[in-house]
């Protein structure tokens, strides 16, 4: 027997939607709770699912159910608000009122596969979940965490496999972003497969899940993410609005989805003019990156800053800064930088991890950028046709365009920071002649005068493996400083700038865990700041036996995730980490292998021999690298 139309059931139009998504918002706010399924099924008595396709406003249901919904939250039903789940009986409702069927838009729309990137947390999970059923309503093949791993799945295989696989990366911002360091490293692999690819794929759309516009990600994902239009996601009342605009997208061709803002450039990454202090933008009080110039919990560690500060007003300076990742390389060029900019300095910060892969084609390519780069974050037009000529050479042209174009336009002295240059050193062709080239600058800078107006800045995690002339590099002269981490003192100072009295002891107990981690410790110490969470249950989560332990659900478990992803892809420093981490004492490695665990900041080195950098990395890594070997 045949089903009537009308036993698909009623659908919200966008007007009901909106109605109903707004009171349900006012509810949450009035109560205080976060709005869930579960909470609104207890309020209004209609079953979970039924509340699900009502929200979602593509699967029909009883119109009783719709009624008895609107009534709980004190709404009328309007024949406005509601419509049959059939397109063909939607009885003289306008179209351009409604959210697009399933059958409406299939016929319109490619088919594609989309990896939609969400938190556990909601709202962002109810989102994910409604863009989910939209997007596989009209026939796309979705990618989701929790539902496309299956127990006893690689997770870090399997969110590569994502990557590879879709054509756009649907990716769900939260305000605690910029403290992700798997969502950043997630935007990081999307970008290197699109520069590997002929189709530029995955496409990045970015949602911003209440994140204002206009609050700062961190200095990684702003460069990632500068060219390509955001959204923002601000109340339930917007997810029709949303997934509207999604599915639309989806229907178009790629070339006309990857928008990019033209009016951008790098200066408004970094938020450079001439006018402002050439530095990345504030970050927020969570730690994250870098960290601001006018924040208080910036540590100093003294007499590092002052011999950086008195070093590079000096002509022929060069500075080196070194340490593993999250140890504040960026945060002390950053003050650099600000402490040459107030004595009317020229300043120009270049992080190397954010250049396009392409860049990175050929010496000839790379220098050009390097110099065009340089002149526009100076304001000087591009005039490399004049001063290239194929016949001298890339580094002969680009040593021309600083002397004869760049350095005589400027009345002040210039301060390059090029940050992250250990990016150079995957090109072994191009990193020897370029940081030949920055050598052989710093030697002019001795014996000419318009060398002198050129300071430099070099900061970089790794050990230098590139062979080089020890007169070639530019690594054995000017200031060496190797960042250490907090000793005791200012781990203390640092607990008290987070309003925290802590005694001797309770900065032992914390240091036990995290040792001096710059990172670690400001991570420790804003969630205990916060109230989330007690010294005390801080220890019992990361050093606690494997079967109790709760590190992977607790505030390092983004950071130790990242960690053990990075382990994952590389198979010979996952084996190093867990011949580390299993021993009692400290164990040789190969050279190459110790340099790279130590610029990741997992490791120390003692002579030819290594430790685990904290308690918390022995224990975490001891127990998720146990089955290799």
């Amino acid at each position: 027997m045949l089903k009537s139309k009308r036993d698909r059931g009623r659908i919200l139009t966008a007007s009901g939607l909106k109605k109903l998504n707004e009171a349900l918002q006012e509810w949450s706010d009035r109560y205080n709770i976060r709005g869930t399924l579960t909470e609104i099924e207890a309020e209004c008595g209609v079953g979970i699912d039924t509340v699900s396709k009502i929200k979602q406003g593509r699967e029909g249901a009883d119109l009783s159910k719709i009624r008895q919904l609107f009534a709980a939250f004190d709404l009328t039903l309007a024949n406005g608000d509601h419509r049959s789940a059939k397109l063909d009986d939607a009885e003289d409702v306008d179209e351009s009122d409604n959210l697009p069927t399933a059958e409406d838009t299939a016929s319109s729309s490619r088919s594609v596969k989309v990896f939609v990137s969400y938190r556990s947390a909601e709202p962002d999970r109810e989102l994910g979940k409604q863009l989910e059923m939209a997007l596989s309503a009209i026939g796309h093949t979705v990618f989701t965490t929790e539902n496309s791993i299956k127990l006893g799945d690689n997770w870090f295989d399997r969110i590569n496999f994502f990557l590879k696989e879709c054509d756009y990366l649907l990716l769900l911002l939260p305000p605690t972003v910029s403290q992700s360091e798997l969502l950043t490293y997630q935007v990081q692999q999307a970008k290197e497969l699109q520069d590997s690819r002929p189709d530029k794929k995955p496409i990045i759309l970015p949602i911003r899940v209440g994140f204002p516009l206009n609050s700062p990600l961190n200095h990684d994902l702003r460069g990632y993410l500068y060219r390509i239009e955001q959204r923002e996601w601000c109340s339930p009342a917007d997810t029709p609005i949303l997934i509207e605009e999604v599915l639309n997208l989806l229907a178009e061709t790629p070339a006309q989805v990857n928008k990019e803002l033209e009016d951008l450039t790098p200066n408004q990454v970094l938020e450079i003019s001439s006018d402002n202090i050439p530095l990345p933008a504030a970050e927020p009080e969570l730690p994250g990156g870098q960290v601001d110039v006018a924040s208080q919990f910036y540590v100093e560690r003294q007499p590092i800053e002052e011999r950086c500060y008195q070093t590079i007003l000096q002509p022929s300076a060069l500075i080196r800064i070194k340490a593993p990742r999250q140890m504040g390389k960026t945060s002390l060029m950053a003050r650099i930088l600000h402490h040459g900019a107030r004595q009317g300095y020229c300043t120009v910060p270049l992080t190397f991890q954010l250049v396009d892969k392409a860049v990175f084609a050929n010496l000839d390519k790379f220098l050009k950028w390097f110099c065009a780069y340089v002149g526009r974050e100076l304001h000087l037009a591009n005039q490399l046709d004049d001063y290239w000529d194929d016949i001298f050479g890339s580094k002969v042209n680009c040593k021309d365009y600083f002397e004869k174009y760049i350095l005589p336009q400027i009345d002040s002295p210039l301060i390059l920071g090029l940050d992250e240059i250990d990016r150079v050193f995957q090109y072994p062709d191009i990193a020897e002649d370029f940081l030949g080239l920055l050598r052989a600058w710093h030697e002019e800078s001795k014996r000419r005068d318009i060398w002198k107006k050129l300071r430099l800045i070099v900061v970089h995690s790794t050990e230098v493996y590139i062979p080089m002339n020890i007169n070639q590099s530019p690594f054995n002269v000017g200031l060496p400083v190797d960042l250490p981490e907090f000793n005791a003192g200012q781990v203390q100072d640092l607990a008290a700038r987070h309003n925290l009295n802590w005694s001797d002891a309770e900065v032992a107990k914390l240091m036990a865990i995290v040792g001096g981690h710059p990172y670690l410790v400001r991570v420790a110490l804003y969630h205990i700041s916060q109230s989330e969470l007690t010294l005390d249950e801080l220890q019992e989560s990361a050093l606690a036996k494997p079967s109790k332990r709760i590190a992977d659900a607790g505030i390092y478990s983004d950071h130790l995730r990242r960690q053990l992803w990075n382990l994952e892809e590389y198979p010979e420093l996952a084996e190093g980490m867990r011949e580390i981490a299993a021993a009692d004492s400290p164990v040789q490695l190969k050279s190459m292998q110790a340099f790279k665990l130590d610029s990741l900041g997992l490791v120390k080195l003692q002579g030819n021999e290594c430790i685990p950098r904290c308690e918390l990395y022995r224990q975490y890594f001891r127990s998720h690298l146990s089955a290799i070997g």
